[in-house]
Formats: C-alpha cells, sequence, structure tokens
C-alpha cells in the first residue's frame, strides 16, 4: 500500500511538469537482468550446487534416522525398558540435530538465504548504478522495477530498458579487458546501440536489416556447401576415370554399362571384323549379322570381341612362358647329362 502511494504521488508531482514537458518513464525487470548478467549466473550456479550438496546430506541424515527407527522397531520386544529409551533418546537427538542443521541451511536466516543476498548484492548496486547513469543521460522521470512487489497493470515494452541496463554492466567488464582499438570500436558499436534504443521506428529498421543479413549471409553458406558438393562429386568422379584408365592400360578392366567402342558416327551400326576367324564361334557371327543394324548389340558384340581376344592373348602368352620354362629345363637336363 505504501508503495503505491509513492508511486501515485509521483505521477501527480510528475503531471504538473508534463504541463510544459513530457514525462519520461521506464521501467526495468531485475529478474531478467540478474539471469543475462554472467557474474550472476555463474555465482548462482555455484550456489546450486552448494545447495545439492546440503540437501544430499540431509537425504542421508534422514536414511538413518529412519534405519534406527526400523532397527528399533524390530528388536523393541528383545530390550529391556532402559535399552529402549535410551535408543528413543538416541533418535530423538539425531531428530533434532537434523533439524538443526536444515534450518541452519535452508531457514529464514540460513546459509542459502545469506549466499543468496551476498550474490545478488553486488549485481544490485551495478544495476541501480547504471540506471542513474542512463536516467541521467537520457533523461528519465521514473524508472520502476517490474519484478517488485509494485503492481504494473500495463507496461509498454518501448519503456522497458532492462536490455540497456545489461548491456551497461557486461560494458563495464569488457573495457578492462579491451586494447585502445577495440576500445574506441566498442563505444561506436554501443553509440550505435544507444541510437537504436532512442528511436523505435530506427531499431525495427535494424532488426530488418539484421534479418536480411542472417538470410544472406545463410544464403552464401548453402551455395558455399552445394559448390563444395559439387566439387566432390567431380573429383571423385575423376579419380574413378583415372581408375579405369590405368585399368585398361593393364588389361585388366572389363568394362560394364558404358561400352567402349572406336567406330564413329559415320560408322554406327557397324562392327570391325575379327583379327581371327576362329575367336567368334561361326553360329554367333551368323546371329551378330542380324543384329549389326542395332548400336547397342553392335557395341555388346564389339566387346565380346575384345574380352575374347584378351583372354586368347593371356592363353597364348601363358603358354608360351610354359614352353620356354620347358625348354629351358631340357636344355639344362641335357647339359648335366653330358658333364
Amino acid at each position: 500500500m505504501k508503495k503505491h502511494l509513492i508511486l501515485l504521488l509521483l505521477i501527480v508531482a510528475g503531471s504538473a511538469e508534463a504541463q510544459t514537458r513530457g514525462v519520461k518513464i521506464g521501467y526495468i525487470d531485475m529478474e531478467y537482468i540478474l539471469e543475462n548478467v554472467p557474474e550472476y549466473t555463474d555465482a548462482k550456479n555455484q550456489l546450486e550446487e552448494k545447495a545439492l550438496r546440503w540437501k544430499q546430506e540431509i537425504e542421508v541424515k534422514k536414511n538413518e534416522i529412519s534405519k534406527l527407527k526400523s532397527s528399533l522397531n524390530s528388536e523393541k520386544v528383545l530390550l529391556t525398558k532402559e535399552l529402549v529409551e535410551e535408543r528413543e533418546e538416541e533418535i530423538r537427538f539425531q531428530e533434532t540435530t537434523l533439524l538443526d542443521y536444515q534450518n541452519k541451511r535452508f531457514g529464514p536466516n540460513g546459509d542459502m538465504i545469506i549466499q543468496k543476498s551476498v550474490l545478488v548484492k553486488p549485481i544490485q548496486d551495478q544495476v541501480f548504478t547504471a540506471v542513474q547513469d542512463i536516467s541521467e543521460a537520457k533523461k528519465y522521470d521514473f524508472i520502476f522495477d517490474k519484478s517488485s512487489d509494485l503492481t504494473i497493470l500495463f507496461a509498454a515494452k518501448r519503456h522497458d530498458i532492462s536490455d540497456q541496463i545489461v548491456r551497461s554492466i557486461t560494458r563495464a567488464s569488457k573495457r578492462s579487458q579491451l586494447t585502445k582499438k577495440q576500445l574506441k570500436e566498442e563505444e561506436a558499436k554501443e553509440a550505435k546501440e544507444d541510437m537504436v534504443d532512442d528511436n523505435p521506428a530506427l531499431a525495427e529498421r535494424q532488426k530488418i536489416l539484421d534479418e536480411r543479413k542472417t538470410a544472406r549471409e545463410k544464403l552464401i553458406q548453402d551455395r558455399k556447401e552445394a559448390a563444395a558438393e559439387k566439387k566432390r562429386l567431380y573429383d571423385e568422379k575423376r579419380a574413378r576415370l583415372l581408375e579405369e584408365r590405368e585399368a585398361k592400360k593393364n588389361g585388366t578392366y572389363i568394362e560394364g554399362d558404358k561400352p567402349e567402342t572406336s567406330n564413329t558416327a559415320s560408322d554406327e551400326g557397324k562392327t570391325k571384323a575379327p583379327k581371327d576367324n576362329s575367336v567368334i564361334p561361326a553360329e554367333e557371327q551368323v546371329d551378330n549379322k542380324e543384329e549389326v543394324a542395332d548400336p547397342r548389340a553392335a557395341a555388346a558384340i564389339e566387346r565380346a570381341r575384345i574380352l575374347e581376344e584378351r583372354k586368347q592373348a593371356l592363353e597364348d602368352r601363358k603358354a608360351k612362358i610354359l614352353k620356354d620354362r620347358e625348354e629351358a629345363k631340357r636344355l639344362r637336363d641335357e647339359k648335366l647329362k653330358n658333364k
């Protein structure tokens, strides 16, 4: 209620001044700012890790107490009254110790609350400093915190300066790590950002330009990837052709779907006469004469003839090598016999 009254008084006080000039009002979202400040995020993660360890310790202690209770219930009939009372006292002591530990870690004045306030305090100080600087520089009359208890029924986005506060804080941490040249470039960038903040139309235009730039960069990247893929396919095809050519030179290549023929366009549909009629049987020669009008059939016949010639040449070469070996062996045996 008190905060609402203060807000009302501020607006009434500002309305008198609004008659001579417009009242400039802005607001911040402290929760949003804290979540976007790297130092706070890192420290918060460390605090959450501590809290997780504390919760695990509490859970272990609870399990120990539960085991003590279970053990007492199962052994109660075998124990004397004094031993039962002693065990119950031990359990109450453990429960009291656990409760004290829970309050110490997560109570109203516990370590979690204290460390969280210690964590937030430096960031809050930076936020308040940044708010004062921006308010004086941009002539704001009032700055409210949207995340506080102060009720704001409506707030236009153009009055939200939370992003400016975040930039102001991150700029301060960056400046100590920049060279003079980098500092000058950063100041020019900051001036441009501030100009965009002061002019919503310019901000919308900058957003459109950024979107176009992103789309253009994506298009360029897609073209580069397409060119790289095209080059890869070309290299694979070239390597395959070189392998086939090398295989043809070595006489080990057997052609597949792509027939190789030395016939020119004027000779298409004709086949070469075989060098040795004994290579192709007579019945196949008759069939070839009937199919010679078909270029594909002619190519197939030519390919079969070439393969037969290669096969015959390999067999002749093998026979000659065997004959030469036998002749050499015979001469060696005769020479040894004459000795």
